[in-house]
């Protein structure tokens, strides 16, 4: 299977557009399995498993299960990608991993050298009910962890489309570091508000029931049951309150970066383009 980072040109705004609208629909469907199980709120808590204290592990069981699942990333006949985060758009949880067993994929220098990674702060708590399904609601929870990650860090690829587009915008603010500025220059309110409204039509249309015919299952007061796997508001709270914004930082902290290590004419060259 060819990279999103491999053909064409991964940083038209068209392709970044275009994966970015995948993620929604993995993230969607990985919280309707997630809805599946319990919150557990025990495997969120560190300490709560003797099990892990007693390996000497003094994390919660999310932690040991992104751990262990981010090594094995690495062994050999693994069924997932063993070089994984050698990927520009992959960047893992966990630190101290092992070295890839194979070696990296040779993926073209889209982005500046940055040391930009937001994983761990995507990792929250919960809580509510529990229903003991541990390993089940943990294997779910790393998917929609990895993809959350691979969707704000894509962030780094839509600073750099739009400083390519006009450095000279950008330089100022970099050089004398304005968050504010350089947010509103990659911002746009128009796009948020279409996006948030195609979340919320997706996550109703993915969260229905249906009969065997195909039908929509209605509820006992004859409305459609469009709210019976996943609540749809908090799917759109979850982009509106935390991913959007999430993604606007790395965007940013992509961008103070993006001038390190050039040299005073690269960065007069660059201040001399301006958007055609």
């Amino acid at each position: 299977m060819q990279s999103n980072l491999t053909v064409g040109n991964p940083l038209s705004l068209d392709r970044i557009r275009s994966v970015l609208t995948r993620l929604e629909d993995t993230i969607i469907f990985s919280l309707i399995e997630r809805a599946q199980f319990g919150h557990n709120p025990r495997i969120y808590q560190r300490g709560a498993f003797k099990e892990l204290q007693e390996v000497g592990f003094t994390g919660s069981w999310l932690e040991w299960f992104l751990k262990e699942t981010e090594s094995f990333h690495g062994l050999p006949n693994s069924q997932l990608n063993s070089n994984k985060y050698t990927s520009p758009d992959e960047y893992p949880f966990s630190s101290d991993l092992p070295e890839p067993i194979l070696p990296a994929l040779a993926f073209p220098a889209l982005l500046h050298p940055n040391t930009v990674n937001r994983a761990k702060g995507i990792v929250g708590d919960d809580e509510f009910e529990d229903d003991g399904n541990y390993g089940s609601a943990a294997t779910i929870d790393i998917e929609i962890l990895q993809a959350i990650s691979k969707r704000v860090h894509y962030g780094k690829f839509v600073s750099e489309s739009k400083f390519l587009e006009n450095p000279a915008a950008f330089i100022p603010h970099i050089q004398n570091p304005n968050r504010q500025a350089l947010e509103d220059l990659i911002t746009k309110p128009e796009v948020e508000r279409r996006l948030l409204m195609r979340l919320a039509k997706k996550a109703a249309t993915y969260a229905q029931d249906f009969a065997s015919d195909g039908t929509q299952v209605p509820v006992n007061d004859g409305k459609i049951n469009a709210y019976s796997k996943i609540d749809v508001d908090g799917v759109v709270d979850l982009y509106e309150s935390y991913i959007i914004p999430l993604t606007k930082e790395v965007e940013v902290d992509y961008l103070l970066q993006r001038l390190n290590g050039l040299k005073e004419e690269e960065i007069e060259a660059l201040s001399k383009r301006s958007s055609s």
